[in-house]
C-alpha cells in the first residue's frame, strides 16, 4: 500500500492541462465506462465503450459509439453488442482487431472470465477469432515492424503473488501474425520485471510502437488502502513505461493521471471512489496528448498531458 504522503507526492507532481468528462448519447439509464481509445476508420472517428446499469456488475456490453462534438460520442445504430468488458483496438496492417473480457457466470456468481478477440475490416461487423488464457484480462497488442505483432500478457492471483510478491505481472511476447495468437503464446511470455511492489497489479491498456524500435505502454497500476472511513478502497492509477525489447526491460515508468486528476463524479461503488482505469493516449497537434480513462467504473475522463514517451521517439504506431 502507498503511503497517504507518498500519493500526495505524486498528484502534485502531476501536470494536467485540460479535464473533461465524456458524454454519451443512446444509451440512456446506463452508464458508459472503461472505453478503448478513439480511433479513425474509414474517415469517421469511433469508439468502443463498456456499457452498464450502475446498479448491476459483470453484466456489460459492448457497444460502438460515433464522435458527434467535443467529447461527445453517440451509440451507432444497429452496430452489433458484444457480451463483454473493458474494450479495446488495435490495427494489424489493415485489420482492425477489438478484445475484451468475457465473463462466464454459474449459478450464484461469475465462474470464470477470458478474453475473447474479434477481427474485421468493417467496424460494424467485427469476427471472433480467438481465446485468452482462463482467468486473464488486459492481453493486448502493437503492430511493430516488418509485421511483426507486440503481445502482452497480465496473468495475476495467489500463484504470481507468492513468487513475485505482486499481485500481477505483465508479460510480452512477439508473433508473426494473428494467427499465431492463441492462449498458449500469451500464457508463456516471458514476465517483464520491475513494474509493481509488494501487493500491487496492473497491465497494459494500450501499447504504440515507437521510432526507437521499442514499444510505449500506457497502462494502470493499483493498490488496496483503507480510506478515511475505514473501509477499504481499490486505488487506480493511469501509468507509463518503455519496454526495451531487445533487453526485455522496463524503463521510464511514471504515474500520469489519478482519479483527482479528472472532473468529481460518481463511482459504481464506495470502493471505487479512486479508481482511473486507463484506456490509452492519442496525441495532439500541440504536442501534448489527451489521456482517455474509465472513473469510478462509472464515467469517461479525459486529461491533456505531456507526451509520456519524450526522449524514446514518435509513435509510429497507427493506434
Amino acid at each position: 500500500m502507498l503511503l497517504i504522503d507518498q500519493r500526495e507526492r505524486i498528484d502534485a507532481g502531476l501536470r494536467v492541462y485540460e479535464s473533461a468528462k465524456l458524454r454519451f448519447y443512446g444509451v440512456e439509464g446506463f452508464d458508459v465506462y472503461n472505453v478503448s481509445i478513439p480511433f479513425r476508420w474509414k474517415g469517421k472517428e469511433y469508439m468502443f465503450g463498456r456499457v452498464e446499469r450502475r446498479e448491476e456488475w459483470a453484466r456489460s456490453w459492448v457497444r460502438l459509439f460515433e464522435k458527434a462534438g467535443q467529447d461527445e460520442w453517440s451509440l451507432v445504430p444497429g452496430s452489433m453488442i458484444y457480451q463483454l468488458e473493458d474494450p479495446y483496438v488495435s490495427l494489424i496492417g489493415e485489420t482492425l482487431v477489438m478484445g475484451g473480457t468475457h465473463v462466464r457466470y454459474k449459478q450464484g456468481g461469475v465462474d470464470t472470465y477470458f478474453g475473447y478477440f474479434y477481427r474485421g475490416t468493417d467496424v460494424d461487423d467485427l469476427y471472433y477469432f480467438t481465446t485468452g488464457p482462463e482467468y486473464m484480462k488486459d492481453i493486448r497488442l502493437v503492430e511493430m515492424d516488418g509485421g511483426r505483432i507486440g503481445v502482452f500478457s497480465r496473468p495475476r492471483g495467489e500463484n504470481v503473488r507468492r513468487k513475485h510478491g505482486s499481485e500481477s505481472m505483465i508479460g510480452f511476447t512477439v508473433i508473426d501474425s494473428l494467427d499465431e495468437l492463441t492462449a498458449d503464446v500469451v500464457e508463456n511470455a516471458p514476465y517483464i520485471d520491475g513494474l509493481f511492489g509488494k501487493d500491487e497489479w496492473g497491465g497494459c491498456n494500450q501499447a504504440y510502437y515507437l521510432e526507437s524500435g521499442n514499444v510505449g505502454v500506457i497502462g494502470h497500476k493499483c493498490y488496496k488502502t483503507v480510506g478515511e472511513d475505514g473501509q477499504l478502497k481499490q486505488v487506480y492509477m493511469n501509468f507509463s513505461f518503455v519496454l526495451i525489447v531487445a533487453r526485455h526491460e522496463a524503463v521510464d515508468q511514471k504515474i500520469i493521471g489519478t482519479r483527482s486528476c479528472y472532473p468529481d463524479g460518481p463511482a459504481k461503488k464506495p470502493m471505487l471512489t479512486d479508481c482511473a482505469f486507463t484506456s490509452g493516449i492519442v496525441m495532439r497537434e500541440d504536442g501534448k496528448c489527451d489521456l482517455y480513462s474509465g472513473i469510478g467504473d462509472a464515467e469517461v475522463g479525459r486529461i491533456a498531458i505531456d507526451y509520456p514517451f519524450e526522449g524514446h521517439g514518435r509513435i509510429v504506431s497507427r493506434f
